[in-house]
């Protein structure tokens, strides 16, 4: 009788346990985030040039040129406004350049293929020194063009007597320091020391001898050596690509 008696009692359900979602992200989620919270939209990039360009050329010819090619990369690049220097010497130029990456490519871009089509282009021996990439914040409120005249006192080569570590160390305590002046001392607005910069800060300012001497120097990259890296595609060779098939039979 036991034994033909049939329990009543049901199996207790079975709890389904599901695994916690655990949120994942990655370190462009990061970075596009931070951007977010500092109202930024897109990562923000500082650029140093020096160049060679024809002598006697007007500053109202040269800041024509520039004004009208950011213009134009604004068409392709809205709102990626480019702030900077730019110190214009007798027979060479020093650029300072804050915007996207999109945007100096673009003006790189452009020198290319000015210097490729104009065999009278005014700028020459164009080479970059330092892009400093995803700098926290703008030491330029907008864009602003200086003639440099070099007095007598100038004409003192240090560049014969220095090597190119020390000339490159000289040369970015100037500039960085010049651009931490403008930050702290020029507002929004304001059109800075037009071309006073020579009167009101001349220790900031490179000697036009070392700005060319940089132009000479083969270990900076050009733009068109720039370009040809930056759009050439990473190729990335695997371990089985290397490994299988074996060179020879086991």
């Amino acid at each position: 009788m036991a034994h033909g008696r049939r329990s009543n009692k049901r199996p207790l359900p079975v709890e389904t346990f599901r695994v916690p979602q655990v949120p994942r992200g990655n370190y462009l989620h990061v970075l596009e985030e931070k951007q977010r919270l500092q109202l930024k939209k897109f990562l923000l990039h500082r650029m140093f040039l020096v160049a060679n360009i024809q002598a006697n050329m007007e500053k109202k010819e040269i800041a024509e040129y520039y004004d009208q090619m950011f213009q134009s990369i604004l068409k392709h690049h809205p709102a990626e406004v480019v702030t900077g220097l730019l110190l214009i010497y007798p027979t060479s130029m020093l650029h300072i350049l804050e915007s996207s990456d999109g945007t100096l490519h673009q003006i790189l871009l452009d020198y290319f293929n000015q210097e490729k089509n104009e065999s009278e282009f005014w700028v020459r021996k164009m080479k970059i020194i330092v892009i400093s990439h995803n700098i926290p914040t703008r030491l330029f409120t907008q864009w602003y063009v200086s003639v440099v005249k070099v007095p007598v006192l100038y004409l003192d080569d240090v560049t014969q007597s220095q090597t190119l570590e020390e000339v490159i160390t000289d040369f970015f305590i100037q500039t960085h320091k010049l651009a931490l002046y403008f930050f702290s001392t020029v507002k929004v607005g304001i059109k800075g020391q037009g071309d006073n910069l020579l009167q009101v800060v001349p220790d900031l300012l490179p000697q036009e001898q070392t700005v060319k001497y940089l132009c000479k120097c083969e270990e900076f990259l050009d733009p068109a050596t720039f370009i040809n890296v930056y759009n050439k595609p990473m190729h990335v060779t695997s371990d089985s690509e290397v490994m299988w098939p074996a060179p020879s039979s086991f």
